[in-house]
């Protein structure tokens, strides 16, 4: 729901880059393998695998980061962002946690190729590296979604949030885009929290 507020109404309307970043909950919060929540978060997991091989394929090709930013024609030219979409349009949309992650790969115009990526536990290392950098950030007791960003002096900050269970559009969600910032960048600033009453409604599916 985040992502979808930052892609579909923030970044159209502010000049933003975005740089997709994992974070793994069967890494952070290591589940006992009998609890029930040990096997959707080691499918989660595997599918990271697959988005740093993403990764590292496009950057050896381009010599460069992977990085979202919105074209002319409003489209976003990034392969992790791609299979990212992917990924979220079968688990929230189609509701499907298991699914062939070679298939999603090709409907994202990438090579099906790296899903052999999720069987490869040699990602994980660069997984752990990658989320430490936002925990470090944020601290070890937040999940996601978190948004790292620079403030007025060029530091980098970073806020667990925000929760949200609808997109916000137009002008509203400028506004709580700017609040985001604005709570991300002043010193001192904690946490903010009320009782979530609706579960998300994920609206149309992205096309």
């Amino acid at each position: 729901m985040t992502a979808r507020w930052v892609v579909d109404e923030v970044m159209p309307r502010r000049d933003l880059s975005v740089v997709w970043q994992p974070i793994s909950l069967f890494e952070k919060n290591k589940p006992d393998p009998d609890s029930d929540y040990y096997a959707p978060t080691k499918q989660t997991h595997d599918y990271l695998r697959v988005m740093e091989a993403v990764r590292q394929a496009d950057e050896t090709e381009t010599g460069g980061r992977a990085v979202s930013t919105l074209g002319d024609d409003g489209s976003i030219d990034d392969p992790v962002f791609r299979y990212y979409w992917q990924l979220g349009s079968r688990i929230h949309h189609d509701g499907e946690l298991h699914f062939d992650v070679a298939e999603a790969l090709s409907d994202a115009g990438l090579d099906p190729a790296l899903a052999s990526a999720a069987d490869d536990s040699a990602w994980d290392a660069e997984i752990k590296q990658r989320m430490g950098v936002g925990l470090a950030l944020a601290g070890d007791d937040v999940g996601t979604p978190l948004i790292a960003l620079d403030n007025e002096d060029g530091e980098r900050v970073a806020l667990f949030g925000p929760v949200i269970t609808r997109v916000p559009t137009g002008d509203t969600a400028l506004r709580l885009w700017d609040g985001f910032v604005a709570m991300a960048t002043v010193p001192g600033f904690w946490e903010a929290k009320r009782t979530r009453t609706e579960r998300p409604d994920f609206g149309q599916r992205p096309r």
